[in-house]
């Protein structure tokens, strides 16, 4: 955790001196992006929300994404990380959306996905979605390596040109 902390504050600072705003859907990183980000001093300058959307019914209730923008989507994919991303972006008027959609592990999903595979994404100024394969069927290494790379990726996306 102190290495998604360390990732945080630089990106925050960075939020902060920009006027950036960032809102989170999460799911097998169980909300470890979000506690980063909030591991913050100032973090409310910056965090707009978040939510660990781990199972259909917590989407259904934390997001209100309608049953027609699913259709021939299935969770731990890029375009539904993409539209998680975008979710968090628009119902939080935020100027970043995160999210992360896998399968932790010990054990794989039920779409055939092995532990420590996980979709990143994020939507704002720019939209990015990528396929992480841990290949690790340790649980808490993969939440911490799934944070990681949406850190990563939203460092990615706000560097300096």
């Amino acid at each position: 955790m102190q290495a998604l902390m360390a990732q945080a504050a630089v990106l925050g600072q960075r939020l902060k001196d920009r006027k950036e705003t960032v809102a989170v859907n999460e799911s097998s990183s169980g909300g470890l992006v979000s506690a980063a980000l909030l591991s913050v001093p100032g973090a409310s300058a910056y965090f707009m929300g978040g939510a660990v959307v781990y199972t259909p019914k917590a989407r259904v209730l934390l997001t209100d994404i309608p049953r027609e923008a699913l259709a021939g989507m299935r969770s731990s994919s890029e375009p539904y990380a993409l539209l998680l991303a975008q979710n968090a972006r628009e119902r939080y008027g935020a100027t970043w959306g995160i999210s992360e959609t896998g399968a932790a592990g010990p054990t794989g999903n039920g779409y055939g996905d092995a532990a420590g595979h996980t979709c990143v994404a994020i939507s704002g100024p720019v939209e990015m979605v990528v396929t992480i394969e841990t290949e690790s069927d340790d649980r808490a290494a993969n939440m911490e390596a799934f944070a990681a790379a949406c850190l990563r990726m939203l460092e990615a996306a706000t560097e300096p040109a």
